[in-house]
């Protein structure tokens, strides 16, 4: 059995329960990879939406209606999209809990290249921000919100840039494996332990600018990208020019939501599993100082990268019924 690498604070219990999962699965490798490789949700076919941007720019979404009054609106996680088996999952379980679910792609994501050089990253709220004024011109009492991974750090953080100034139908959020610390979380992807998951971001990446440097040869440059063997290397040389920032440094610095957890000012809970093998140890904070009012943090065990794998006979994973009882019993 694999140790957890993190302290695990008081907090690892809720509601007197927590993830235990077989034995097999009690690795943090294996549950990051596990659902990726072997779990499929059937969900109804969502009905797809391209929403313009104010920059002449389209995000791509995907709707699951059933007549609700509540609407749930999922990120996913970096190089993801809106039909991962995790958004699926939740999706899901929220739509059995009475949500409408609205799991919107990232610019570049969901099958559909976006026409403007610049794509995603951890930061760009505003687009977040645009899905959301989008919805709330229609016709729902409430609003909830939830993000994996990049998709949790970008839900927190637009949820802590609001404030006090968050519309009140935004009712709370739920969010899992955040690297809310991003330049932490990029040394720990660095490492030569966590090789095969760098080499596969970066291959889908290459994929992705291969298409704009075609497109935009003036712009962006990919000869030598093979020669880029971490997060530092590829922000410096593409998110962090493309999106206005300095550098990397300077990019992970404003994009990462821990220091901004305090400014949250409705019920949002994270959970990071103790042996996720992305996360740094300042994704743990435990200090109310930090976490502020509103922000819950739970630390299992185990779980790894947004895996929490359950084997139920309803096919939901401990996730899903942690979201939905958090859902319930707190927004």
């Amino acid at each position: 059995m694999e140790s957890a690498p993190h302290p695990l604070p008081e907090n690892f219990w809720f509601d007197g329960m927590a993830y235990r999962p077989p034995h097999w699965l009690r690795s943090g490798h294996v549950q990051s990879v596990w659902p990726t490789l072997f779990r499929t949700v059937s969900l109804t076919e969502p009905h797809r939406e391209a929403l313009a941007t104010d920059d002449d720019d389209e995000l791509q979404l995907d709707w699951y209606r059933q007549g609700s009054d509540r609407l749930a609106v999922i990120s996913h996680g970096l190089e993801g999209h809106s039909r991962r088996p995790y958004v699926l999952g939740l999706a899901r379980a929220l739509m059995s809990a009475g949500w409408d679910v609205l799991a919107w792609n990232y610019r570049s994501c969901g099958g559909v290249m976006n026409r403007l050089p610049r794509f995603y990253h951890s930061g760009a709220t505003e687009d977040l921000e645009r899905v959301l004024g989008h919805v709330l011109l229609k016709s729902y009492r409430k609003i909830s919100l939830a993000g994996f991974s990049m998709g949790g750090n970008l839900t927190l953080l637009y949820l802590a840039q609001k404030g006090e100034r968050v519309d009140s139908r935004i009712c709370g959020a739920v969010t899992y494996s955040v690297p809310c610390d991003l330049a932490g979380s990029a040394e720990v992807l660095a490492r030569p332990s966590r090789k095969i998951y760098m080499r596969r971001f970066l291959k889908d990446l290459q994929t992705k600018m291969q298409v704009k440097a075609e497109r935009y040869p003036e712009i962006i440059d990919i000869s030598g990208f093979e020669k880029i063997q971490n997060f530092r290397q590829f922000d410096d040389l593409y998110t962090a020019p493309l999106h206005g920032f300095r550098d990397a440094d300077d990019y992970w610095a404003q994009a990462s939501a821990l220091p901004r957890l305090k400014d949250i000012r409705v019920p949002a809970l994270m959970v990071n599993a103790a042996d996720d093998p992305f996360l740094s140890r300042h994704c743990f904070p435990e200090a109310r100082s930090v976490l502020g009012s509103y922000v819950r943090a739970e630390y299992p065990r185990w779980g790894g990268h947004v895996g929490f794998v359950e084997h139920a006979r309803d096919g939901y994973y401990w996730s899903e019924r942690r979201a939905i009882s958090f859902l319930k019993n707190e927004v």
